[in-house]
């Protein structure tokens, strides 16, 4: 498929380059300093997703700093090995098994760490799922359980954090979106859509908070690029090739801003300066944004991905592999281009 671009677009498309050049150049995510160690010790941070991906190694960058970390997810024994790491290297940690889709699992998330902890300082709503694939290829049962996950599993938690904020009188609600939740991709129909929810829900909670007068209670979303984790393993898959992206970050940034901003809230957060400039680029031209970022996507995913079978990856069922931070998917991909290279 091959991008037109007409004569009014070129401008536009230069400013886009110009302006990507740019931040690339100078733009640097916010992370963690060692004089930040105080601020962190002692607080409780609840994690969702904390088995794999950014949520691990939140929970991971957090305990170093000795804050308590509860961690959520499906898999037990993924969050007990993790819990065990923490605690060895003299950190606090509480395992709850959880799927964010259950309300009775929140529940049960606010009450344990309460018990245990006694307050609640800081909830990151990190579990999502995707499903890959042209949207009407997505069985409508797929898309029903993205929905069930990233945005009614982030409703449920962000509900029970605010209550326990209001009642306590303090506390930070992070919420994982996307630069999908700007930016809509081909093949990610489903996915796009609650991460539009997440960023829409986290900005109508901080303008609540806004009047009602509190200067103790934030909402913050914050936004990555596409990021080398094992949510690519673990989504659904109907394209018909291996799951990947192009120009994917290392998860290591992410993790670093999502923990800044849980002491640093701000109302959103793009994460690097792809993210940033797409933002950018997407206020100033949304369809053209939004054709470049589809034919991307498109050439990546559909014209150059070796043959995969369906799968619906960890929606329904957890998956015992894609336990790391990193997905190691940057790397199959090099090995698939490689291999593409030679069978030419």
């Amino acid at each position: 498929m091959v991008l037109r671009i007409f004569p009014s677009q070129r401008l536009a498309l230069l400013l886009l380059l110009l302006t990507l050049l740019q931040l690339g150049g100078c733009a640097v995510s916010p992370r963690l300093k060692p004089n930040d160690q105080p601020s962190v010790a002692g607080k409780t941070f609840v994690i969702t997703g904390a088995s794999s991906g950014f949520g691990r190694g939140v929970a991971l960058r957090l305990a170093a700093l000795q804050g308590d970390v509860v961690l959520a997810a499906r898999r037990t024994e993924v969050l007990e090995e993790l819990a065990t790491q923490i605690r060895e290297a003299g950190g606090s940690a509480l395992v709850v098994t959880t799927d964010v889709s259950k309300p009775d699992d929140i529940q049960g998330l606010v009450h344990a760490a309460i018990e245990r902890f006694g307050s609640i300082d800081v909830w990151i709503n990190n579990a999502a799922v995707g499903a890959l694939g042209r949207f009407e290829d997505v069985p409508v049962e797929d898309h029903a359980r993205v929905v069930d996950v990233n945005l009614k599993g982030v409703i449920y938690g962000s509900h029970a954090a605010m209550r326990q904020f209001r009642a306590q009188g303090f506390g930070t609600l992070v919420n994982v979106g996307s630069v999908e939740s700007e930016i809509p991709l081909a093949y990610h129909a489903s996915y796009a859509a609650t991460k539009g929810g997440v960023m829409n829900l986290g900005a109508a909670i901080a303008e609540e908070i806004r009047l009602t007068g509190s200067e103790t209670i934030s909402v913050a979303t914050v936004m990555p690029w596409a990021v080398d984790t094992p949510f690519w393993q673990h989504a659904a898959n109907y394209t018909g090739g291996t799951p990947r992206m192009a120009a994917m970050d290392a998860p290591e940034q992410v993790v670093e801003a999502v923990a800044w901003v849980s002491l640093n809230p701000r109302k959103r957060l793009p994460v690097g300066w792809k993210a940033r400039g797409a933002v950018i680029s997407h206020s100033l031209f949304p369809s053209l944004t939004e054709r470049i970022a589809a034919n991307i996507a498109h050439r990546w995913q559909i014209e150059k991905a070796p043959p995969a079978p369906p799968t619906t990856g960890s929606l329904y069922k957890p998956m015992q592999s894609g336990t790391g931070v990193e997905g190691g998917v940057r790397e199959r991909m090099e090995r698939e281009e490689a291999a593409r290279e030679q069978s030419k």
